[in-house]
């Protein structure tokens, strides 16, 4: 797919988080945000998925190990055709079947995730099984910078590297800021790069909003073999909405109703520069 394509769906996954989270007054737009361009990616050019059979045997696996980022998840999951892109106003509402973290009940959720540390664990798990299984499906997950500060991680990475688990890929959304404000103010997981190539990893450092880059290192590790790949994209928090980029306050909280007409008429903007 081309660039401009990936773009216009990138903003479209935007607009999706936006209203998802001003919708039900609750969420995690900043997150979603920055990693709107490589859930996009994901969903529209990497992974081999079919949403009009979503458990085929011999699907990617993707499992969001910063579970609070479910609102971008879902706009990508949407728009690719899984489920009705007006069902994401129904976000963590009573009855909804788009809770506020993934479940695997929802169309496209491989794993149901949300403590942070936990889905990395499991996604090697499924790229460990696939070994054992002789299957060629590759699993990818997505972590935030300040889930990286939780122990399970570790223990996760080096197991991976041991196994040489190449059919995994692991994402660090590197925006620089947690809920309590930035990462290395918080507890610093730098450098981020050394800890991941200590545990045998083949890491690759991007602009996380740079498709060429983005294809760039999927493609690398893809061709990368006898150990996993990290890919650390460097991002901006609350990505594409002028009054949440960097801003840790957006890690939470949803937008109201004036902030949601301001975030949608800067992604209106960008649309018409894509167009």
């Amino acid at each position: 797919m081309d660039n401009l394509q990936l773009k216009k769906y990138a903003n479209e996954v935007r607009k999706g988080i936006v209203t998802s989270t001003h919708s039900a007054k609750a969420g995690h737009p900043g997150g979603s945000l920055s990693a709107a361009d490589v859930f996009t990616f994901l969903y529209f050019e990497e992974m081999n998925i079919d949403p009009k059979n979503p458990e085929k045997e011999d699907r990617d696996r993707f499992v969001l190990s910063k579970g609070h980022t479910a609102p971008g998840l879902y706009a990508a999951l949407a728009n690719r055709g899984y489920f009705p892109v007006e069902d994401l106003k129904t976000l963590r509402k009573l009855g909804s079947y788009l809770q506020g973290h993934p479940n695997m009940h929802i169309p496209g959720v491989d794993m149901a995730s949300g403590s942070l540390g936990q889905g990395i664990s499991a996604a090697v798990g499924m790229a460990l099984g696939a070994k054992l299984d002789n299957k060629d499906f590759r699993v990818y997950t997505l972590l935030g910078d300040g889930e990286i500060q939780e122990g399970q991680v570790w223990e996760a990475a080096m197991f991976a590297g041991f196994r040489k688990l190449d059919n995994l890929v692991v994402i660090v959304d590197n925006n620089g800021l947690q809920i309590d404000g930035p990462v290395d103010k918080v507890c610093s997981p730098y450098p981020i790069a050394d800890k991941f190539k200590a545990f045998n990893f083949n890491v690759v450092e991007i602009d996380g909003h740079d498709f060429d880059q983005i294809r760039s290192a999927f493609n690398n590790a893809k061709e990368t073999k006898g150990m996993p790949t990290c890919i650390i994209l460097h991002t901006v928090k609350g990505k594409g909405v002028s009054f949440m980029e960097n801003n840790a306050d957006w890690h939470g909280k949803a937008p109201n109703d004036e902030e949601y007409a301001t975030a949608m008429a800067d992604l209106a903007k960008i649309d018409a520069e894509l167009a």
